[in-house]
């Protein structure tokens, strides 16, 4: 409301106005692209951003069309460094997005509060090996015991916690089934399986990517049953797991409820998809509340919905709602239920296309990618 005050502070009621309108502009979020060089121009290929840390440093990866995977970090300042993991395969030809654990070269997926890194390299004959990346440039690998050595198994570290040291991720062993670990900071690794997981090719337990553990240690991910279906879970730091489900969450193969990120508070963010394929967002708090929510305007057909995909330390979530045309647009979610809505400008607009966030920070930040109207994904900052 414009306040007598307000105005009295003016020469004239016109200058009074055009300053409030300057004021409002500048307050406005930018959403600025990254591209990083090499990256590839054509449907398929191109930059992706990941993971964001307090000071709104950025990891991710980009695609180009005659090389791996490969990653890059962004400062404070634009500058964006790429770099290649130690025995990061190299194939023939390009490897484009989506990804799949079986494409070669380098994945940044994880990064703390100092800038440090984790993520992965699948090397020439499939198999992933995990890395801490320091802050100086320092590479550390790694590998938990029991992983596979063949094509698509291995050792997947997801997440590193922000305050540094723990690092929580997953490994598929030579059976083809996946477990999690925990990694200390002293280089101790902790495996685990939900008892309730189901054993074989493709089932398990496993976590996903940039913000599945807290400063903490407390974790978050999902596991399948026997029909393939997935269930959330949280792991406290002393170890002890807590299962659970969405309300009508599928039962099929690939249906299920799906957690991505926690936040110091405990509070867990994911999605479920129903019987119809249908997804819902979801947030779980630390008591085991959980609160389901749709974005107006989302799609309720096979594939479209809402997916959560990052919360911050305040509990502003992120994430993003595919619409009944297949094209999917950014929200931001406060904790009192508000909506804040964006796109990328560029963003495509067909089935496919659309603004994708991963993760935002408390100072409000966030990161993600958008796919244009050629297919080629470029990674994007709000902020």
């Amino acid at each position: 409301m414009k306040t007598r005050k307000n105005f009295m502070r003016c020469a004239s009621q016109a200058v009074c106005l055009l300053a409030l309108g300057v004021s409002a502009i500048a307050q406005q979020p930018i959403i600025t692209t990254i591209d990083a060089p090499g990256a590839g121009t054509t449907g398929g290929y191109g930059t992706e951003g990941i993971a964001i840390n307090a000071a709104g440093q950025i990891a991710g990866l980009y695609a180009g069309s005659s090389n791996a995977m490969r990653a890059y970090v962004r400062d404070t300042n634009g500058r964006v460094v790429m770099f290649d993991g130690p025995g990061a395969g190299s194939p023939s030809a390009g490897v484009p997005f989506p990804t799949v654990s079986a494409n070669l070269g380098t994945y940044a997926v994880g990064m703390d509060d100092s800038g440090a890194v984790t993520g992965y390299v699948i090397n020439a004959y499939g198999v992933a090996h995990s890395f801490l990346l320091a802050a100086d440039g320092t590479f550390t690998m790694f590998d938990v015991p029991g992983a596979g050595k063949g094509n698509g198994q291995g050792t997947f570290a997801g997440s590193l916690s922000p305050s540094g040291g723990v690092i929580a991720g997953w490994y598929v062993d030579a059976t083809g089934m996946s477990h999690g670990f925990v990694r200390a900071g002293n280089g101790a690794i902790t495996e685990f399986d939900v008892p309730a997981a189901a054993t074989g090719p493709g089932l398990g337990t496993t976590t996903s990517w940039a913000q599945c553990v807290n400063p903490a240690g407390a974790m978050t991910g999902f596991y399948f049953d026997q029909n393939g279906a997935a269930h959330g879970y949280v792991r406290d730091p002393a170890g002890k797991i807590t299962t659970f489900d969405a309300p009508n969450a599928g039962t099929g193969s690939g249906q299920g409820t799906f957690t991505w990120a926690i936040n110091p508070a405990g509070v867990t963010a994911g999605t479920s998809q129903d019987n119809n394929g249908v997804y819902h967002g979801l947030l779980r708090a630390a008591d085991g509340t959980l609160t389901m929510f749709d974005i107006p305007g989302a799609g309720t057909g096979a594939g479209q919905g809402t997916q959560v995909e990052g919360i911050d330390p305040t509990g502003v979530a992120t994430g993003y709602y595919t619409d009944a045309s297949g094209v999917s647009h950014g929200f931001l979610r406060a904790v009192d239920g508000k909506y804040t809505f964006f796109d990328a400008p560029g963003a495509g607009k067909g089935s496919g296309l659309g603004t994708f966030p991963m993760t935002n920070n408390a100072q409000g930040a966030v990161t993600g990618f958008y796919v244009d109207g050629g297919g080629v994904y470029h990674a994007f900052v709000r902020h």
